[in-house]
């Protein structure tokens, strides 16, 4: 069950910050190939991110994926907005419309 401090935290983070990336690991350490690849799209960008590691926290873990109401992770906002998982930033990246949301 997603606490309402965990919603307001979460809600807190994206507005707060243009990048954030909840994933498997660090973006120095990532502990699967789907955060790893994220957080290399991400970075090929140069731009400030702000993670979080969900393995560090049952809550958070299950609270993000209540958040939006996605089951996999790394969830990926940009701008505020929920933007998809691994699969879906790559087909951004691929096809110009990431590097659109980030200018």
């Amino acid at each position: 069950m997603l606490s309402d401090q965990m919603r307001q935290d979460i809600e807190n983070e994206i507005k707060s910050n243009p990048i954030v990336i909840y994933m498997k690991g660090t973006p120095q350490a990532p502990l699967c190939g789907f955060s790893a690849k994220s957080v290399q799209i991400l970075q090929s960008y140069n731009l400030p991110i702000k993670s979080h590691d969900i393995l560090a926290s049952e809550e958070l873990r299950q609270g993000i994926k209540e958040f939006t109401n996605w089951p996999t992770l790394p969830q990926i906002f940009i701008n505020g907005e929920f933007v998809g998982g691994c699969d879906i930033l790559t087909e951004m990246h691929e096809n110009g419309e990431l590097a659109g949301l980030l200018k």
